[in-house]
């Protein structure tokens, strides 16, 4: 993978990650006199969102490099 393909990739994964903490508070104010199955979804969400910024930060990681000074 170039370094331009993953900045494209970066790009994506971080418009996938507000996509889901939009969904996320959606589905949090409705879930509040919901039952049990909006519950669920809220965690499913919320555990994609958490590969997402470990996905991000591996990323972010590797394009930008630790400078020591």
């Amino acid at each position: 993978m170039t370094e331009d393909e993953m900045r494209k990739r970066l790009e994506t994964l971080r418009i996938e990650h507000r996509d889901l903490d939009a969904a996320i508070d959606a589905l949090s104010g409705l879930a509040s006199g919901t039952g049990a199955h909006d519950q669920l979804q809220v965690a499913r969400l919320k555990k994609r969102k958490l590969r997402l910024k470990d996905q991000i930060t591996l990323l972010e990681d590797y394009l930008i490099p630790d400078i020591i000074a």
